[in-house]
């Protein structure tokens, strides 16, 4: 090997592999850092563009979560609100029939109609209440509620509406009901058969409609744990492995150090041709 002080090939050698192992390790600890293997694009193009992708997806499935757990609320103060309406419709129904005793004198009979009545402004009171972040199911206007279903907006859950004010197809009780007579009581027993009924049924129905808000709020829910495990397993790092790495690369650091410096001091021979004897 030619020996020379313009040129030293072990040094340039030293210094190559010095640099790769810096850069290797700036690598690694990058990965421990951001606890990431794939971190940007230039680690790996096709993976990274896989998980922005699912990213992406992910953040729509937080938008569908955010509006079924709307709706979920919504169906359960419209639920607690039509119990109580279907608990005041028993209370009249015990009024009503207590009306309809011939034997009642008239201080008792308006005693029961005061009461009747009472229970009537407290249904409508009861429906005006029944609402949550400005939706009301049981106001009978604004027409049926839709909620996101899927992270492509192109599948819905809808909440029905359906009105529970007297006087209405499900209550058909007008708000000037009265039981003051047998009569008005009897008229007054027959539409409250029909209100029971009918209001039931649209409990009913809007309790189905709100398990199946709750079953797909938890199948969302689980998709959502599955995408982010699957994004996790695309780009996250092993730091046991990392770890290990890291400390290798340290020493292979070190190592090329001393390399370069032994590499460096090789030209300081040709001092020693040239002394004297």
């Amino acid at each position: 090997m030619t020996i020379s002080v313009h040129t030293n090939k072990s040094a340039l050698t030293a210094l190559q592999n010095l640099n790769r192992t810096n850069d290797e390790l700036a690598d690694v600890q990058n990965r421990v850092n951001t606890g990431l293997k794939i971190g940007n694009a230039k680690d790996n193009a096709a993976i990274w563009a896989i998980a922005q992708g699912q990213r992406a997806d992910i953040g729509a499935l937080g938008a569908v979560r955010l509006s079924l757990e709307r709706a979920n609320s919504i169906s359960q103060v419209s639920l607690s609100a039509g119990e109580s309406i279907s608990d005041l419709l028993v209370e009249l129904k015990e009024k009503v029939v207590a009306a309809m005793d011939t034997s009642l004198d008239t201080s008792s009979r308006t005693a029961l109609n005061s009461d009747y009545r009472s229970i009537l402004n407290q249904i409508t009171k009861v429906v005006q209440n029944a609402e949550f972040d400005g939706a009301n199911l049981f106001s009978g206007t604004g027409g049926n509620i839709q909620f996101l279903a899927n992270a492509d907006a192109t599948s819905s859950l809808t909440l029905s509406t359906r009105s529970l004010g007297l006087g209405s197809s499900n209550i058909t009780i007008p708000a000037t009901s009265s039981i003051s007579t047998r009569t008005l009581a009897s008229v007054a027993l027959g539409q409250l058969t029909t209100s029971i009924s009918r209001v039931n049924q649209a409990l009913g129905n809007l309790g189905s409609q709100a398990k199946q808000v709750d079953a797909h709020l938890e199948f969302v829910s689980k998709l959502t744990d599955v995408l982010e495990a699957g994004v996790g397993n695309l780009v996250d790092a092993d730091l046991a492995k990392e770890s290990a790495r890291l400390q290798a690369l340290q020493v292979q650091q070190q190592l090329g150090a001393q390399a370069l410096s032994i590499a460096n001091s090789a030209p300081q021979i040709i001092l020693q041709l040239f002394r004297g004897g």
